[in-house]
């Protein structure tokens, strides 16, 4: 059965129901935590491939310069309209709620729900990739290693979606100190990794452009393509915070805020590790590699130490799996409240004040997407589907609610309006053609499959398009 309740209505309730506990650090370090994750660890050794060598630097920079663009549009909507469920509130109010503005919401709705558990079960299947560092490395005499089967990537990262599940219910204040310990270790791991390459630093090494088969026009059409594509990966979850922006104390300086704040410090992280890798591994080498971080380790400081690191990489997967689910788990929530989704998600838990129905069930999805997929299949399909509903539909919702609201409406106002918006769908354009044609169709599909859904629930519900006219 369906609930349906007017926008006054749902304001209020999520007023009463919903802790404003996280404050401006809490919220980066969330959104920090989310960026990082497994990501970059996993896909360093894609990019150097796919740029050759040097080049990956301006892979990493060209994925930031689309997360700035792409930043201001979710700054000026996330301090606009600080609710709960971020894109979903933001394209319905964008497109009109009572007309397209019902169709791009729910095609999110339809959208998160195979996006949103893809995305906890690709953090989750990184954590069990990269875990197989550590077991081959102590087992390999012991047959350990073969008793895991075809499977033991997928056991592990289940087992770690039902603990992160375990870790999220309680209260969003507790949350929000959890992330904060989890994104120290993100930057500790991160700084202990630049200072190693500082310490072992070899410019010859870093700038060996030697064998990579390019030149400066293909690598700028380049960086904005193939490398782009792996490296834009690891930058999302900076505007993570707008799906909570019912639990966020100033919501309207500190979205903003906390989405810039975050760009700018993983950029810097980002491109430091990348150089650092660079000065110690030649990049043939690196290319190669299984396990990139352990074996710069392990290069420049012995292999205990390695493993240490190898730990501590997978506290921030565990923590990228952590504040993605928390994320996520508001956005049904929030079309529950608006009577866009099953109202058995609008309940929030009496005691610890958070959507728990919407969190156990993102785990469930999630827990079988890990039990069913690999994780590299799954960071193309990730990124086609969110390309045009959410990031292009966001980028053009922006224009139309800028001409309806006027700029005096809005709390924060975007530099140089409107490049960034026409830069970011541009880019994300580019984006999603780069993901190649099997992810493009499969996206395309299940877009296609949504507008059909949607439709035959509407005119089941005598909603627009199918409304009666008085």
């Amino acid at each position: 059965m369906l609930c349906v309740l007017s926008r006054k209505e749902n304001s209020l309730s999520e007023t009463e129901e919903l802790e404003r506990g996280l404050g401006l650090v809490e919220a980066t370090s969330l959104n920090m935590t989310f960026m990082v994750g497994i990501g970059p660890f996993v896909v360093i050794p894609f990019v150097i491939q796919a740029m050759g060598g040097p080049g990956s630097l301006l892979a990493w920079a060209a994925g930031a310069l689309l997360a700035v663009f792409d930043g201001c549009i979710w700054a000026e909507l996330g301090a606009a309209m600080p609710q709960a469920g971020g894109s979903y509130v933001y394209l319905r109010e964008a497109y009109g709620a009572q007309r397209w503005g019902r169709l791009m919401s729910f095609l999110y709705i339809w959208q998160t729900l195979l996006q949103g558990p893809l995305s906890i079960a690709s953090g989750a299947l990184g954590f069990a990739t990269y875990s197989r560092y550590l077991v081959e490395k102590s087992s390999r005499a012991t047959g350990i290693v073969g008793a895991f089967g075809t499977h033991g990537n997928n056991a592990i990262a289940g087992a770690i979606i039902v603990l992160v599940v375990v870790l999220l219910y309680r209260r969003i204040t507790e949350i929000g100190r959890i992330s904060v310990v989890f994104s120290v270790i993100v930057v500790g791991t991160i700084l202990w990794i630049i200072y190693g390459g500082a310490a072992h630093f070899d410019v010859r090494r870093v700038f060996d452009f030697s064998g990579g088969g390019w030149n400066w026009s293909w690598l700028l059409f380049a960086a904005l393509g193939h490398g782009t594509v792996q490296t834009i990966y690891s930058y999302l979850g900076y505007y993570n915070v707008c799906n909570l922006g019912g639990e966020m104390k100033n919501p309207e300086k500190n979205i903003p805020r906390a989405i810039f704040i975050s760009i700018i410090g993983i950029t810097a992280l980002y491109l430091a590790m990348q150089t650092s890798i660079l000065s110690v591994i030649p990049w043939r080498e690196a290319a190669e590699s299984k396990f990139i971080v352990s074996t710069f380790i392990e290069r420049a400081y012995g292999s205990q130490w390695a493993a240490l690191a190898t730990a501590l990489i997978l506290v921030t997967a565990l923590g990228s799996v952590f504040a993605a689910m928390v994320g996520y788990s508001r956005v049904p929530y929030a079309a529950a409240l608006d009577g866009n989704f099953f109202s058995i998600f609008a309940r929030v838990h009496p005691t610890k004040h958070f959507p728990y129905i919407s969190l156990l069930a993102l785990g469930a999805a999630a827990l079988a997407f890990s039990l069913l997929l690999s994780l590299f299949s799954a960071i193309r399909a990730i990124l086609a589907m969110r390309c045009i509903i959410q990031f292009i539909g966001q980028g053009v919702g922006l224009i139309l609610l800028r001409r309806r609201w006027g700029s005096e409406r809005l709390p924060f106002r975007m530099w140089l309006y409107p490049l960034p918006v026409v830069v970011a769908i541009i880019g994300w354009a580019g984006i999603f053609i780069s993901t190649g044609r099997r992810p493009m169709l499969a996206s395309l599909a299940a877009a296609t499959a949504g507008i059909l859904v949607y439709l035959a629930r509407a005119r089941w519900m005598r909603q627009w398009p199918f409304e009666e006219i008085a």
